[in-house]
């Protein structure tokens, strides 16, 4: 205990949920619960609910330092409780438990006793084969739980139906990860758990802890990964939380310049108390540790780096150096990360950052943040601006598709179409797209295609696949009556193979961090809205890309490439079971002895409008042969 308590003073603590919260204990021969809670400037603390009639004066706490303990017996699991804490102005401020394991379903805000400790895990052989993320295929499949699907009554599914639901889907649709938004207790469910007050307790939305370690354990069964959404920069001012615990700021800054974000309503960690590092560090690790999380989503880094964030001048103050950098934080970001990779050495430690902060993916020990993922901001942002646009227009915008290559090995990058981009009047992904609906579907199968093969890792929200084009409504659920619809179930088809395709072939993840798995090959084809380019594996295996963007069927596309004997057809966007026209090369392309493009063999293609076409380098140059022109076939209906 007194090692604990040191290690937790001093910021150190990374298992503080076997100190604090609630756990069955005995005293003599009898059952309880042993409490313990930090609240450091409180005159009084004691334990209430249902049990005591909601007396403080029952059960008191002792006072032991900063710490107030103690024992009540005969108590049953699910029993529901708060700390009365009666600050140092004499006011009594009722708080769920920091570190509580359960929680009441909202609109019920108190803790219920629970006991994490006896789930039988079945998910030895996953975990013992994980693998590192760098030369591994990683397409996340990102999920709201409370809007994926539910009963034909609006109802919720639970945690276990979840699973079996989910699980099956994302095997059978080739993702090769899961990642929930966050699933941390939280008191309104349009905050989509963004704003929560249970860092150690699994929203009881969907059932009990031990339903979703079910949940995890199931999908690890399955072969599949889990990621979750986590909050270190901001928590919610509901009353039942951590907001002013004590009746003063224990978890978030004093100083009024960096406590608030203002335009979130919430407030900001206090990273430079040991006691909240504690506290942090301790919830990530509880769900490696405890829920056999894989990997952990870190949102709004950019708000916990610069103290600046959402604030006008005059309303931050600076650090120590005069500047904008919140050094605690990064301190904290580095030990979290640190932590992170002794618990699970092959964890997925993701950057929600939207800076061009330095280092974010390079180790702590260099001067990194120590992440080994950050999701791609500016080439989400440029790609959405492309995708809305009319293709007369998109000439005067190449630059969106291509400026991402300017800094794609800067950093280890996930390429993410989130859920923040289906939301708040920006549309679905298929509606962001020009066009009738036909001309839509096809454009989102031509962009999906581009996803896959630009380098980085790759997310997806939920929904573009079955041709979602409502936005999405966090209070609903998927349109999945749409695949009672052809065109519909083609697209479903689509992203089905294509997750199969980008899964089976190398060249298009196992070098994704690195100039050596990527070559232009036509980066500046404005005018016909076309861009093509290599992907290679560390064996030398070669795919061309090339994705057409304009309205426009082009035949004999030439386009200059390596020295190979023959480029034959791998996949393509446009084959007629996706809804496609089939106008795609569907036999072997013969490398001619024309130059092109900085080349001196060069291939003639056939474009697809709206469409991507895959092709694998096979052989060694060694024929020689004559050029054709390109040839516009046709202009694509467009309204």
């Amino acid at each position: 205990m007194a090692d604990q308590t040191q290690l937790y003073h001093s910021g150190s603590l990374t298992d503080g949920w076997r100190l604090f919260g609630a756990h069955p204990a005995t005293e003599g021969d009898v059952h309880g619960w042993w409490f313990n809670v930090w609240a450091p400037h409180a005159k009084a603390v004691s334990v209430v609910g249902d049990f005591n009639g909601w007396d403080l004066t029952v059960d008191p706490l002792t006072q032991k330092g900063e710490f107030w303990q103690g024992f009540l017996p005969d108590l049953p699991v699910y029993t529901s409780y708060k700390y009365a804490i009666t600050g140092e102005d004499g006011r009594v401020h009722y708080k769920a438990d920091p570190y509580g394991f359960h929680t009441e379903t909202r609109p019920g805000t108190a803790s219920k006793l629970y006991d994490i400790e006896h789930f039988s895990w079945t998910d030895e052989d996953f975990r013992r084969n994980k693998q590192p993320v760098y030369h591994q295929p990683l397409n996340i499949y990102e999920v709201h739980l409370g809007s994926w699907r539910k009963h034909e009554n609006g109802e919720f599914l639970d945690y276990r139906d979840m699973a079996r639901q989910l699980a099956a889907y994302v095997k059978e649709m080739g993702y090769t990860a899961v990642e929930l938004l966050p699933v941390t207790e939280h008191p309104l469910d349009d905050s989509w758990g963004y704003q929560c007050t249970g860092y150690f307790a699994p929203t009881s939305r969907f059932g009990t802890p031990e339903d979703f370690m079910w949940f995890v354990n199931h999908l690890h069964e399955s072969n599949i990964p889990v990621i979750l959404d986590w909050v270190p920069a901001h928590f919610c001012k509901d009353e039942q939380g951590l907001y002013e615990f004590d009746g003063t700021c224990c978890y978030e800054y004093a100083d009024p310049r960096k406590r608030e974000h203002a335009g979130w309503g919430t407030r900001v960690f206090d990273y430079g108390r040991p006691e909240v590092v504690s506290f942090l560090l301790s919830s990530a690790r509880f769900w490696l540790e405890m829920y056999h999380i894989d990997g952990i989503r870190v949102d709004a880094v950019a708000s916990m780096l610069y103290l600046d964030y959402g604030r006008q001048d005059g309303q931050w103050t600076p650090n120590i150096h005069g500047g904008r950098e919140n050094l605690e934080a990064v301190e904290f970001l580095r030990k979290l990360n640190t932590m992170a990779f002794e618990v699970d050495p092959n964890v997925l430690m993701i950057a929600e950052e939207s800076t061009a902060w330095p280092l974010v993916t390079k180790p702590a020990d260099v001067g990194g943040l120590g992440f080994n993922l950050k999701w791609n901001m500016g080439w989400m942002n440029d790609m959405c601006h492309y995708l809305k646009l009319d293709p007369w227009f998109r000439q005067d915008h190449h630059r969106d598709l291509t400026f991402s290559m300017m800094y794609a090995f800067s950093e280890n990058y996930v390429l993410p179409i989130s859920h923040d981009e289906v939301v708040h009047m920006k549309g679905s992904v298929v509606g962001k797209m020009p066009g009738d609906y036909e001309n839509q579907l096809r454009c989102t199968r031509g962009f999906y295609a581009y996803l896959l093969a630009h380098p980085g890792k790759k997310l997806l929200f939920m929904g573009p696949e079955i041709g979602q084009w409502h936005e999405w409504d966090s209070n609903g659920q998927l349109d999945w009556y749409l695949l009672e619809h052809e065109e519909n179930q083609q697209l479903h088809a689509f992203f089905k193979a294509a997750n199969a395709f980008y899964k089976a072939e190398s060249a298009l993840w196992d070098i994704d961090f690195d100039w050596q798995g990527f070559e232009w090959l036509v980066s500046d084809d404005n005018h016909n809205n076309v861009v093509v380019f290599l992907r290679r594996d560390q064996a030398g295996n070669e795919l061309l890309c090339a994705v057409n963007f304009s309205p426009n069927d082009y035949e004999n596309y030439r386009v200059g490439v390596p020295p190979r004997k023959r480029y034959v057809p791998a996949f393509t966007t446009d084959a007629p079971e996706f809804g496609g026209s089939g106008f795609a090369d569907t036999k072997p392309l013969t490398v001619k002895d024309t130059p092109s493009h900085g080349k001196e063999q060069s291939v003639a293609l056939r474009l697809p409008a709206f469409g991507a076409v895959f092709l694998r380098g096979e052989g060694s140059f060694t024929k020689r042969g004559s050029a054709t022109k390109v040839k516009k076939v046709k202009n694509r209906k467009r309204s």
